[in-house]
């Protein structure tokens, strides 16, 4: 099976909002729902599991009877952080799924997610093992001195990778991932491919978009909003 684990645990502090901003209402539906939404499209999903913040799975069940998520399967509480969210996610997997499963793990705030995106992780994770959605870094890059408010280096952009999600893995990566980490006192790897990094491994790239954003603040709600009105893809019809 393939499956989507979109975490959506976060309280989304930096969008200033009374409510996580998973739960935001653009455009007259909230984010988690059209970030569940691209998933419940694609064929190649065959299911999804939310890991929600907690006090919020009620709301988030009826989201998913509203706008027809049928592909919803499970909900588990989210954690401390990123790396404890999606560890709880694990754990409920482990229960239900194989370890030749592939998961692709996603933000709840990425909504924006193409169904091109979606097919280029799968096919890159059963090619390689592991599958990485990033996207190329444009901009001049400098290293910031110890006062952290200049330069005088640089670090070549041709050899860096803007990370985003999803990002795929066979479950049963992922579970010894989450082992070994407990075992090295790993405990807030901002990211799976990170967390990968850090425990020796070697990742692989499929190619995102500078459309996948990510929801943190609420100049990105604006952008999102933009990209709504400015024209929807088949995934949003």
């Amino acid at each position: 099976m393939n499956i989507a684990m979109i975490i959506a645990g976060g309280k989304g502090l930096r969008t200033k909002q009374d409510i996580p901003k998973q739960f935001l209402n653009i455009c007259d539906k909230p984010v988690i729902v059209y970030t569940m939404e691209a998933f419940q499209r694609h064929p190649e999903i065959d299911r999804i599991l939310v890991v929600c913040i907690d006090g919020w799975q009620e709301m988030l069940k009826a989201y998913a009877s509203q706008f027809n998520i049928t592909k919803l399967t499970w909900i588990t509480a989210g954690g401390e952080n990123g790396q404890e969210s999606i560890h709880n996610g694990l754990m409920e997997l482990e229960k239900h799924c194989e370890e030749s499963d592939l998961i692709l793990i996603h933000d709840g705030i990425r909504p924006n997610v193409s169904q091109e995106i979606i097919s280029g992780c799968i096919a890159e994770c059963r090619l390689h093992g592991s599958a990485i959605t990033v996207i190329p870094c444009a901009e001049a890059m400098l290293l910031r001195s110890d006062s952290l408010n200049s330069s005088s280096a640089l670090i070549a952009r041709e050899m860096l990778a803007r990370t985003q999600t999803p990002q795929a893995f066979p479950l049963g990566k992922l579970l010894w991932a989450h082992r070994e980490a407990q075992k090295r006192g790993i405990c807030d790897s901002t990211a799976s491919c990170t967390l990968m990094v850090e425990l020796g491994q070697e990742v692989y790239f499929c190619p995102g978009s500078e459309k996948n954003i990510k929801i943190t603040t609420t100049e990105d709600i604006e952008i999102f909003k933009a990209l709504l009105i400015a024209g929807k893809d088949d995934w949003l019809k």
